[in-house]
């Protein structure tokens, strides 16, 4: 795709909606049941079902002890045939996947979707774990891929503390592949990059800036920067460094008034609520992110979506719709805040995926419908009333204490009772 090197401020640019910048958050791993069962007037759930028998819905600890089956194969055993009863799997299955957090627990949220609005029936792009999920996040389609990454091996930054992995074109390791699917089923292996086209460089093309905001070689979840999957972007390096930023700038670019019309965010890891990270540690952080923008001269004309890029494991009482060969995926929570919501407190029911919010800004910035996903989805016109004044920010600012204190540090190295986990848990030794 050409590049293009005027960069006019995203207020001078024509739009659709008095929109001029979307920032589309993507957190981790965390279905709508775990996160939102609870929230009053949702489709939610008290009660899961566990290979045929009914099971309540136990709370959520802030702190997992490990993580939860979540790869193609763990997305089909939870489907079980039809049953959708087989989330107990793997060593922290049985405990842990039919939990829910409550509203104490991640009390913003639950302000957000009150003040603002929660889709119920939004779903993971691909029925699986990250990889896929995060490429439909920039591109609407994910080439076909429907797994992580196989042989990766992690490396070190010197001077950095944590090793850390990388799942695109400068992933390491002896025969690394990824799965993907054609459109008739066949399956075959592919390497970790890909050429197909992304959002991001159809934004170029049309002479808009854009963002994507992530972790960085030697920070635990470099893994999730899904445009260093892109080929054709990862390659240009001037392309690159000028649309991919770390994401410890975030705040800051936001307070300073720096971010583009277009701004994707991916987290490290810690504070990504991916288990075993604490989920009060990445409450506070996207807290941080939401206010900054509602305390900025961004306001007035923002949308924010806030979403999980897949179930991670846990509990969801819906059925996924089989669009075709890649998904969906189980249900997991958007939060979608902006000055031109409809109603406070408005529930979504209309069926979406992370190509969702991609149909809103092609439909904003006159951009055409780059894969068919982006054209068969609704573009959140039944969610945003553009003839309303925009409204003032609802700030919420209630900050959740992390267990130990410190949600960047793993406090279980030497083991002991924490609360929630059954007696006699072992934890892991934490990625970071």
């Amino acid at each position: 795709m050409p590049r293009v090197s005027s960069t006019p401020t995203p207020s001078s640019i024509d739009t659709r909606w008095p929109i001029k910048r979307v920032v589309y958050v993507m957190l981790e791993n965390r279905s709508f049941d775990n996160l939102f069962g609870a929230f009053p007037g949702v489709e939610g759930a008290d009660v899961g079902v566990s290979f045929g028998k009914e099971v309540p819905l136990r709370q959520c600890p802030d702190w997992l002890p490990g993580d939860l089956p979540h790869d193609r194969a763990a997305a089909l055993n939870c489907l079980n045939g039809g049953a959708l009863d087989g989330f107990a799997g793997g060593i922290y299955g049985p405990y842990f996947a039919y939990t829910r957090l409550s509203e104490s627990q991640v009390p913003n949220y639950w302000a957000w979707a009150r003040e603002y609005a929660i889709s119920d029936h939004f779903f993971a792009s691909a029925l699986g774990p990250s990889y896929p999920n995060h490429f439909f996040f920039i591109a609407g389609q994910s080439g076909g891929v429907i797994d992580n990454p196989e042989n990766i091996q992690t490396r070190r930054v010197p001077g950095e503390a944590y090793p850390f992995k990388s799942w695109g074109c400068d992933a390491i390791g002896d025969g690394l592949f990824v799965l993907v699917k054609d459109d008739h089923g066949n399956l075959s292996k592919h390497e970790t990059c890909f050429d197909f086209p992304t959002v991001g460089e159809q934004l170029s093309a049309a002479g808009i800036d854009w963002a994507y905001y992530a972790a960085v070689p030697g920070q635990v979840g470099y893994f999730w920067s899904a445009y260093n999957g892109i080929g054709q972007v990862f390659h240009d390096r001037a392309y690159w460094n000028a649309h991919v930023r770390p994401v410890d700038r975030l705040i800051r670019d936001i307070q300073a008034g720096l971010l583009p019309p277009m701004t994707w965010v991916t987290p490290v890891f810690q504070l990504s609520d991916h288990p075993p990270a604490s989920s009060s540690g990445a409450h506070n952080w996207v807290t941080d992110v939401v206010n900054a923008i509602m305390k900025s001269d961004l306001w007035n004309e923002t949308v924010i979506f806030i979403t999980w890029d897949e179930w991670g494991g846990f509990y969801d009482h819906v059925m996924p719709p089989a669009v075709d060969e890649t998904g969906l995926g189980f249900r997991v929570p958007l939060l979608t805040i902006s000055p031109y919501v409809a109603s406070r407190g408005l529930i979504d029911d209309e069926v979406g995926e992370f190509s969702t919010p991609l149909r809103f800004v092609a439909d904003n910035w006159g951009l055409d419908y780059l894969t068919p996903r982006i054209a068969n989805t609704h573009n959140f016109e039944h969610v945003l009333d553009f003839s309303q004044k925009p409204r003032p920010p609802v700030i919420a600012d209630r900050k959740v204490r992390t267990y130990g204190g410190d949600p960047m540090r793993w406090p279980f190295a030497r083991g002991g009772h924490v609360p929630g986990w059954p007696p006699g848990t072992v934890p892991v030794t934490a990625p970071w």
